[in-house]
């Protein structure tokens, strides 16, 4: 049997890629989940089943609305909108269901209702035909308890709109073959989901979180409004319980999933009254508020914290799921601006201690910490560890934000190499992206907009981002890059100072620092001239006109040593370089470099973006002056004052301010 393994993408399962899916419920959520299994699986042939032709016809027009705004977007091409289109049925007869390889139904939360359902479905599919539930609260040994075959059926729980909304949480209950849960969690990474694994218990883990903090609001209304609680709220949501309750429709499910929680585990779950009283909430809309007196605001922010961090301990506790994937889940399935467990962080533990105790005296039975609260931070949130044949895999994992580098993740990627790099059995280290768009776009701006017009304080925090870098460049054991997407800006100059790179064949890279009117200053205007002096054309472009380069291209030109299918692939052989490095692996040159003269340029990105002229000169005097330098660490340091003296620049404000605002900067009136 396979030991799951953190990164998805990392097993091979003996189950592929399906070609029949059907989906049983046409009404509000069952067709985005088809609709997003269409979008990333064009090929695939997908069955609407409901018992109302109606709602079927509703589902095939969403399925055309949605194509066509994706179009209209820039989105999708014609020929991809055309086939999300292609290839989809409906049907009020089960026997449609024949031949599918994955039937999920996503019917009314009413467990009778469902175990009618999967009897229809058991006895018309092949006896290894996949089949979940898309039940956000009822566990799955109550589910399924009357199948024949119980191996090939679990929970997975998408969240709304889940043609949009990357998490999925996936139960790994008792019944459950191993090998499903191992393929439900490799089909969800291929396709651009975030699976979520769970234990099986009721509500599982994130509608623990949601469903208790929605209740919890309700019981304040005894003390402030339902606008004045939204407000609050909004210093840790993107827009409050009440708002997203009036928008899903949601004081039914609370009811329903806080009672099973109370009949389950006790009376201090038990529902508020007044959501069987109450359809829509007065409040307000995301970005605005209404005043709240100071005390009445600290009674409502404690009670919403101490919730949130009462839920948060009872979870890990009791093993319901990891801390990595709670904070994660989180932000991206409810809308939380930072996870629980990253508020925890935030927060002195004497306060946050505090606020517990309050709970405590306010909601007697609420779960409390088992254990120091400390020891609930003692986890890695933007990275996961893989061990393969002595090998250490360390996975970036930032899906929201295409696994871009910031200081945190930087701070968990070195840590981990420190903690393994002296241990013998361990042979060196994979570096990779989650999932199969990105290695890693590049480095988040973070404190820098602040450094502008401050060279000293640019170029230090420069030489700051660069400690993991530098670290690589003095590790003895190798460390392997392996690009399983793009890798942008800061994410290749990562990749650059591993000690080999392989990519899938579809990856690329770009260094596009320069459209935002500042340089790459952790070493692209450096390292990549002293490794692949050969390919010191390719850099000037790259550097100075934002070209990509493509993974055949790489490897043409040596930057890459191997290419692969597919993610599987790329680790392997990603593995086999460090264990081919493990004795000795080439260090970057500290010898000058001769360079190629800089062609005469138009100064525009290769998409015809006008650049910064000042900018492209700083960057053409850098590059000149660093080729020279009698070192690497001296070649460097010149990178990092060419960047302080970027951010000097009117064109560094400029580029900045534009990207923030989300328009294209114009470096006309800037120079």
């Amino acid at each position: 049997m396979q030991v799951p393994l953190h990164n998805p993408l990392l097993h091979t399962p003996a189950r592929g890629v399906p070609r029949h899916v059907a989906v049983i419920g046409a009404g509000s959520i069952g067709p985005d989940i088809a609709y997003y299994l269409k979008s990333t699986l064009p090929d695939l042939k997908l069955t609407l089943i409901d018992i109302s032709q109606a709602a079927i016809d509703s589902a095939l027009a969403r399925f055309a609305d949605y194509a066509n705004k994706a179009l209209a977007k820039g989105k999708m091409n014609a020929q991809q909108a055309a086939a999300v289109q292609q290839n989809v049925h409906g049907s009020t007869d089960y026997d449609a269901i024949k031949a599918c390889d994955w039937v999920i139904e996503a019917a009314t939360e009413n467990i009778k209702l469902k175990r009618r359902i999967f009897a229809e479905i058991e006895a018309r599919v092949a006896s290894d035909a996949v089949i979940t539930s898309n039940t956000s609260s009822l566990p799955a040994e109550r589910i399924f308890s009357e199948l024949q075959h119980k191996e090939r059926a679990t929970v997975t729980h998408f969240f709304a709109p889940a043609w949009r909304n990357p998490a999925v949480e996936v139960i790994d209950w008792a019944g459950a073959a191993p090998e499903l849960v191992i393929w439900l969690r490799w089909i969800f990474c291929n396709t651009g989901k975030v699976p979520l694994t769970t234990t099986d218990v009721p509500c599982f883990m994130l509608d623990r979180i949601f469903d208790n903090w929605c209740n919890e609001a309700a019981l304040l209304l005894n003390q402030a409004s339902a606008a004045e609680i939204d407000s609050v709220a909004t210093e840790f949501v993107h827009a409050g319980p009440f708002f997203v309750l009036n928008l899903a429709r949601g004081n039914p499910i609370i009811t329903e999933t806080n009672t099973l929680q109370a009949d389950e585990e006790g009376e201090h779950y038990r529902p508020a009254p007044v959501f069987k009283s109450v359809q829509n909430w007065l409040t307000v809309a995301p970005g605005k508020r209404v005043d709240v007196p100071a005390a009445v605001a600290q009674g409502i922010r404690d009670r919403l914290l101490g919730i949130l961090w009462s839920q948060s301990v009872d979870i890990l506790d009791r093993a319901i799921g990891t801390p990595a994937d709670l904070d994660l889940g989180c932000c991206t399935a409810l809308g939380f601006k930072s996870g629980p467990l990253a508020l925890l962080r935030q927060t002195p533990l004497a306060e946050a201690q505090r606020i517990l105790d309050r709970l405590a005296q306010e909601r007697p039975g609420m779960p409390m910490p088992r254990k120091p609260l400390a020891d609930y931070l003692r986890f890695e949130r933007h990275v996961l560890v893989d061990d393969l044949d002595g090998v250490k895999v360390i996975t970036l994992r930032r899906p929201e934000a295409l696994n871009a580098l910031h200081d945190e993740m930087t701070d968990e990627i070195l840590a981990v190499i420190r903690r393994f790099e002296n241990e013998p059995g361990v042979a060196g280290f994979v570096i990779t992206g989650y999932g199969n768009k990105a290695f890693c776009a590049g480095a988040d701006i973070g404190r820098f907009p602040s450094m502008l017009g401050d060279k000293d304080a640019a170029a230090q925090y420069s030489r700051d981002c660069s400690r993991l870098l530098v670290h690589l460049d003095r590790m003895d054991k190798p460390v392997v890059a392996a690009l399983n997407g793009m890798a942008l800006g800061g994410g290749f100059e990562l990749a650059m100072r591993c000690h080999a790179l392989v990519a899938v064949e579809h990856s690329w890279m770009q260094l596009p620092e320069v459209s935002l009117g500042i340089l790459p200053g952790i070493g692209a205007m450096v390292v990549p001239y002293r490794r692949w002096p050969q390919a010191a054309a390719t850099f000037h472009a790259m550097l100075r006109r934002c070209e990509k380069l493509k993974a055949k291209q790489a490897l043409a030109l040596g930057v890459v040593d191997a290419l692969a299918k597919d993610s599987s692939e790329l680790i392997t052989l990603a593995v086999a370089r460090v264990q081919a490095l493990a004795q000795a692996h080439a260090r970057i040159s500290d010898a000058p470099v001769a360079l190629p003269a800089f062609e005469p340029t138009d100064g525009k990105a290769a998409t015809g973006m006008a650049l910064s002229p000042t900018t492209l000169a700083l960057l053409e005097r850098a590059v000149a002056q660093a080729a020279q330098a009698p070192s690497l660490a001296a070649a460097l340091e010149i990178g990092y004052l060419a960047f302080g003296d970027s951010a000097c620049t009117a064109a560094a404000r400029e580029g900045i301010a534009a990207f923030g605002e989300r328009r294209a900067p114009d470096f006309a009136t800037v120079g």
